[in-house]
């Protein structure tokens, strides 16, 4: 196996780290990337005390566990979207404030670009290899999703005044994580500002190809809408700053819910769509392990472990193990090269 096995955060934050850390080598991970909430990686934290960081890679050390990335969702989705009482739910009340959606997203961009200079001080303290350019995953926020499929038609007009609004709100983050030596990975998903191949062309064409604006790769968000996700690897070769490890099957349902949902809860037997457990789904997995072979991935494979209808240690265990016997090495020297005297 090439790559790092390791396991996002994200969906476990209900446990503390301390319990999770455990587990988590139980179930047979390299190591983990860490979401900046529950307690798992605290950014000002990292920025304020000094022997934070230190006891957080102590942790990870006494666990067998390493980490590669970190991710920051949940705030960078404020920074571009039209802000309601949902995201008063997964933001600190730092950062929501009294609300005032404007107010929001500036805390919200403040808070991405403390989040590139708290990943240079964690990478910086690794104890073990160093990572040439630390990676903080997240999300974008749209001001513009609310208008896909819309009506009264949306003009090409109101999207690129979207875009200017992600460009304008972004460039300035993105120059913070170039002073810092960081890269930030979009996760390309639907209700952010890329969420397919085209408009993942577009935001990067919006920051003027940003040095620091690339993708966490996921394939889970691509299939179910058409997208073909081998396709993506290959268009984006060079911006691929990051993997997730997610399933997703479709064509499931009963034939009443469509791929924008239905209004319907994960797991409703109706849906076209939904997350499955690594191995379980519709994704061509060796596909994927092939194009990365193909343009010289060498990071993570990081699990973001999501199916609503399996226990999730059990579904965790599994996934890690999948990986590794789905994961190889890239051939070091052509297949037929063997038949040259030379190399006899």
């Amino acid at each position: 196996m090439s790559r790092k096995v390791t396991l996002f955060t994200g969906q476990w934050a209900d446990l503390p780290l301390d319990k999770l850390l455990p587990l988590v080598k139980k179930m047979g991970y390299d190591g983990v990337e860490l979401a900046c909430w529950g307690d798992h990686f605290e950014v000002n934290r990292a920025l304020a005390e000094d022997d934070y960081i230190a006891n957080l890679w102590s942790k990870l050390e006494a666990n067998g566990l390493s980490c590669h990335a970190l991710s920051n969702h949940l705030v960078g989705q404020a920074v571009c979207d039209s802000i309601d009482e949902r995201h008063q739910a997964i933001l600190s009340p730092e950062i929501w404030g009294d609300g005032d959606p404007e107010g929001v997203r500036q805390r919200a961009a403040g808070e991405m670009k403390a989040t590139s200079r708290a990943a240079r001080k964690f990478f910086d303290a690794r104890p073990d290899e160093s990572v040439l350019a630390p990676v903080v995953n997240g999300f974008t926020g749209s001001s513009i999703w609310h208008a896909l499929y819309g009506f009264p038609p949306t003009s090409q007009a109101f999207l690129d005044k979207g875009y200017r609004d992600f460009a304008d709100r972004w460039i300035p983050i993105l120059d913070v994580f170039e002073e810092v030596d960081v890269n930030f990975a979009l996760e390309v998903h639907p209700t952010e500002i890329a969420f397919d191949t085209v408009s993942a062309q577009r935001a990067l064409t919006a920051v003027n190809h940003h040095k620091r604006f690339g993708f966490n790769y996921d394939p889970s968000h691509l299939g179910y809408q058409g997208v073909d996700y081998v396709k993506f690897i290959r268009t984006f070769a060079d911006r691929i700053y990051h993997v997730h490890m997610k399933d997703a099957w479709w064509g499931h349902g009963d034939g009443t819910v469509g791929v924008f949902g239905g209004h319907t809860d994960f797991t409703d037997a109706r849906r076209y769509w939904d997350f499955r457990s690594l191995g379980h789904g519709d994704i061509k997995f060796e596909d994927i392990i092939v194009a990365l072979n193909d343009i010289g991935y060498a990071g993570p494979l990081s699990i973001e472990w999501e199916d609503g209808r399996m226990d999730r240690v059990h579904g965790g265990t599994e996934a890690a193990a999948y990986t590794r016997r789905v994961d190889f090495k890239p051939n070091a020297m052509a297949f037929d090269a063997a038949f040259d005297k030379k190399n006899q």
